[in-house]
């Protein structure tokens, strides 16, 4: 008896809501302290619960159905088989002054999808919009799909973390206020007439969002241009780059892209299996402005715009990523102190940002479009490697910028300048002794790539040699961090 109502005080909700179809059975235990409006499928919830968390357990169907929250407190919201589909506007829109979890229950699949995103004043352009923290959990499965324009799929201006669940986001809609960028057309970005120059001085219409006007720095090389061994970096040698320049063309800025994962905070990701998909020109799939943590779990993104974005430190901690843009950069760091700060900062000084650390895991980055986008572009600020595995491949710039020092790579890591990708054949990396290391198969061809590659098994010292369709490479590494033409 004593541990029946053990589970009964475990398992109960205060609120439980049922969908079905244009209307919703509530259940309410907490009417004291919680006030409920319910029109048709939609139900609106405040909550003045402050100490105490209040629970809700979502259930049923509705194709034109919306959850809103307001919270004084910390609330959990648990999906038990829920597909919820709201024609506007987020159909799990939460007011959240502290932490929301989000549960997908143990062995539950649950679909929550958004088909526009007109009324943004009013329904925010998102599948799950929060204005507080997020952590999304619980063993089952959660789909997350936006096809309506400008609609993203997660949205949080705190921090998002992820962990244990099975999390699929989807976006397929058109962005909502296309801006022209400055490649493309118009020749180098900021040059010619354009009214954003200051004193005399052009200001590129750069996409991201942390860029402002006024503040375009050159880069610090340190009084002299990279090396790039005699000729310049593989521009316009590949098929699926536009006028032959790759990323230089038909870029633009997007107010309501079609992101995957968007926080104005940090994203987290512990544990679970994630995976991202966006569709259209302009959308990220993973943008943390404060930073992305990758501490475990396996997760898949393919973007047509930077597959993961911070404005801050990308770290690689545990997990097994693989990060796929077919239209930009596969990771993208731009730390404060990075490439796009003011004239004299030398972002390569031991006072800048760190970009992008890798720890541990498993990396594999991806760039199709060829010169000057990159598997790991941390714009001239430091990369760190300490450990993980690492096989990046993009257009690249040279040496230039997104490769780390012999102080900054712990691990030996080797750049590959000039390696030829085939679509679907695998590339192996073996010892001398013909033990293979590594093997990955790469979903897309790039002629003469530049490639970032590190193991746990690399030692300095020691010869090893990749093999790829129709090229083979053997190389010593002599210093922490090697250079391969």
């Amino acid at each position: 008896m004593i541990a029946l109502m053990m589970s009964c005080v475990c398992h109960a909700e205060d609120i439980t809501i049922r969908f079905d179809g244009t209307k919703v059975k509530v259940k309410n235990s907490a009417q004291d302290s919680v006030n409920v409006t319910v029109r048709g499928a939609n139900v609106e919830i405040e909550s003045l619960y402050n100490s105490k968390k209040l629970t809700l357990l979502l259930t049923g169907k509705s194709d034109d159905g919306q959850l809103m929250l307001k919270t004084a407190g910390k609330a959990k919201v648990k999906f038990d088989g829920l597909t919820l589909t709201s024609l506007e506007g987020a159909p799990l829109w939460l007011k959240n002054k502290k932490k929301v979890e989000v549960v997908a229950t143990k062995g539950t699949k649950n679909t929550l999808t958004i088909t526009a995103c007109n009324d943004t004043a009013n329904h925010k352009a998102a599948t799950i919009w929060a204005k507080g923290k997020l952590l999304f959990s619980g063993k089952g499965t959660l789909n997350v799909i936006a096809t309506g324009d400008g609609c993203r799929g997660i949205k949080s201006k705190k921090d998002i973390t992820i962990e244990e669940l099975t999390l699929n986001v989807s976006t397929s809609g058109n962005n909502l206020g296309e801006k022209p960028f400055g490649f493309g057309g118009e020749g180098f970005p900021g040059f010619g007439n354009d009214s954003t120059m200051q004193g005399g001085f052009p200001m590129p219409p750069f996409s991201n969002d942390s860029i402002k006007p006024g503040n375009f720095p050159m880069p610090n090389f340190g009084g002299q241009m990279p090396d790039f061994g005699g000729q310049m970096p593989p521009f316009g040698n590949d098929s699926t780059m536009e006028e032959g320049m790759g990323g230089f063309t038909g870029k633009h800025k997007y107010v309501a892209s079609t992101k995957g994962i968007a926080s104005k905070g940090k994203i987290t990701i512990n544990s679970g299996v994630v995976t991202v998909r966006t569709s259209t020109p302009g959308a990220e799939g993973i943008e943390g402005k404060q930073g992305v943590a990758f501490n475990g779990g396996k997760v898949d993104v393919l973007a047509t715009d930077d597959a993961v974005n911070a404005n801050a430190t990308i770290e690689f901690n545990g997990a097994h990523v693989t990060a796929r843009s077919t239209g930009n950069d596969a990771v993208d760091a731009n730390p404060k102190t990075g490439f796009f700060t003011p004239f004299g900062n030398n972002a390569n000084s031991e006072e800048a940002d760190t970009a992008i650390v890798v720890r541990g895991g498993s990396v594999y980055a991806w760039s199709q479009v060829g010169s000057p986008e990159e598997g790991l572009d941390c714009d001239f600020s430091p990369i760190v490697i300490e450990g993980g595995t690492i096989f990046s491949v993009g257009g690249g710039m040279g040496e230039m910028p997104s490769v780390p020092t012999n102080a900054t790579a712990k691990q030996p890591t080797v750049l590959l300048i000039g390696l030829n990708i085939t679509k679907d054949e695998p590339i192996t990396i073996c010892d001398a002794s013909g033990k293979c290391l590594d093997t990955i198969t790469i979903p897309f061809s790039l002629r003469r790539s530049a490639s970032l590659v590190t193991c746990p098994a690399f030692k300095l010292g020691k010869t090893y040699t990749v093999n790829t369709k129709g090229y083979e490479k053997t190389f010593t590494l002599n210093g922490p961090f090697t250079t391969i033409r």
